[in-house]
């Protein structure tokens, strides 16, 4: 079973007339890379928020938005009034010369600036901290959950490229044989257009004919290539997501894929060589996004 690494969740509790608010995206990426946007009171919780995100969901590119709502009315909240005045010069320098009747209703547009309006209690208690574990944990399930989906359109993508490279791999064999017999028809030719037939050892010809056509064997390429497949194959339905083994497996498979099209040295096998590679590209495109 595969995952991918792009995911979305969402969750959220209450807690004494406070609603909490988390939200999870997740892209791909080589390793870890969280960025956590949380009010200013989690602040001394985030290495613990990044330890939960890393333990579980263990690679890619993890933006966590935490938003702390309260449910009744603005008397716990205060103002900030040295951003607000901040905000209320910059405002009042930027509408300065607008043609448009002047603008007056400053407060308005203050009160929705980030920031402006601050919570008065902010620190979060350890019986708060449990409340928000959780709810992270809600969140990652759902994200996992995510992973999981995209995975399996995933999986069953690469199973179908992957057994149409194995299926191309027998197409080969038919040219094959035709193929050394065309090498041998054309070196025999070639020998005996530049020596005298007289001159020619025979004996020695033989050896340097099957030397020569031992190098171009592609025999082991093509039982390595079959082997990878099955591996690849057998690798997708391992329990866990094994992104980077994979993509390992794919190297080797387009090695295996090169060598052959370097000793091919004949038109269909090329033709074939050229579509296993096709293939091969495009399952690679997405294996960068397997967790």
């Amino acid at each position: 079973m595969i995952k991918s690494m792009t995911g979305f969740g969402k969750a959220e509790c209450e807690y004494q007339n406070r609603r909490i608010i988390v939200e999870i995206k997740s892209l791909n990426s080589k390793q870890i890379d969280i960025n956590a946007r949380t009010p200013n009171g989690f602040r001394d919780k985030e290495v613990g928020i990044r330890t939960i995100l890393s333990n579980s969901l263990k690679r890619g590119k993890i933006d966590i938005t935490i938003t702390v709502e309260n449910m009744d009315d603005v008397s716990n909240y205060s103002i900030n009034k040295p951003l607000a005045r901040k905000y209320y010069n910059e405002l009042k320098e930027l509408t300065t010369g607008f043609e448009e009747k002047e603008f007056t209703d400053y407060l308005t547009v203050l009160m929705r600036m980030p920031e402006v309006l601050v919570p008065e209690k902010d620190e979060m208690t350890e019986y708060e901290w449990e409340f928000l574990k959780k709810t992270i944990e809600e969140a990652i399930e759902k994200v996992d959950e995510f992973r999981s989906g995209e995975g399996k359109a995933l999986e069953i993508d690469f199973q179908k490229r992957n057994m149409k490279i194995l299926e191309l791999l027998t197409k080969v064999e038919p040219f094959e044989k035709q193929r050394i017999e065309n090498l041998k028809i054309k070196i025999k030719r070639d020998l005996y257009e530049l020596a005298d037939k007289e001159d020619i050892d025979k004996n020695r010809f033989e050896q340097e004919l099957v030397y020569y056509l031992d190098k171009l064997d592609i025999t082991e390429e093509k039982v390595r290539l079959k082997k990878h497949c099955e591996y690849f194959s057998d690798t997708l339905n391992e329990p866990v997501s094994q992104g980077k083994k994979l993509i390992f497996i794919s190297q080797e498979m387009g090695r295996e894929i090169n060598t052959l099209g370097s000793k091919a040295n004949e038109a269909n096998i090329q033709k074939i060589v050229v579509q296993m590679k096709d293939e091969l590209e495009k399952i690679k495109e997405q294996l960068y996004n397997i967790l």
